[in-house]
């Protein structure tokens, strides 16, 4: 289980659905106005390979996220969150995702991760007036060994996420 924060948080996850082989499912609360249009997102992603799934509340946006993550029916599973989880909660999911060898991606606001978390990631645009797609990525937590930051770039010819190496180097 991963979390990431961040105004280009939903493109992060978005990215990572594209660079899966398999199904992405992606889950969130009916209740908010915005929502996920697989059509949109052909330029990155093949509609075909994304589902969509509206819950009721948070509660059952982690039961769905559970159970697509332990059934590996996903090799992705994205969840948007309203409200922190407890330790108990991610780690239930981490588990999940565990047995069915899928990953999962928490959408956070700022400030609210979950300890069980292996990695956080926070994501911003970069402005740049000849590339809409420069981003920052940064790995604020992880678990499993160092933090970092890289500027990457959305490539549409190789439907792939190049780093874009620091200027003078």
């Amino acid at each position: 289980m991963h979390e990431v924060c961040g105004p280009s948080a939903l493109s992060f996850a978005v990215v990572h659905a594209a660079n899966m082989s398999g199904t992405a499912l992606w889950v969130k609360e009916r209740w908010c106005p915005e929502q996920l249009n697989p059509i949109g997102l052909v330029d990155i992603l093949c509609p075909e390979n994304l589902i969509t799934a509206s819950t009721k509340n948070q509660t059952e946006t982690l039961a769905v996220a559970e159970e697509a993550l332990r059934s590996g029916a996903a090799s992705l599973v994205v969840m948007e969150l309203n409200a922190a989880l407890d330790l108990i909660a991610g780690r239930r999911l981490q588990l999940a995702a565990k047995t069915g060898s899928a990953m999962g991606i928490a959408v956070i606001s700022d400030g609210m991760g979950s300890n069980a978390a292996e990695t956080r990631w926070r994501c911003s645009p970069i402005f740049d007036p000849k590339d809409s797609t420069l981003q920052r990525w940064e790995l604020i937590k992880n678990k499993s060994g160092t933090l970092g930051v890289w500027n990457v770039r959305w490539s549409a010819s190789s439907r792939r996420i190049n780093v874009v190496s620091e200027t003078g180097k």
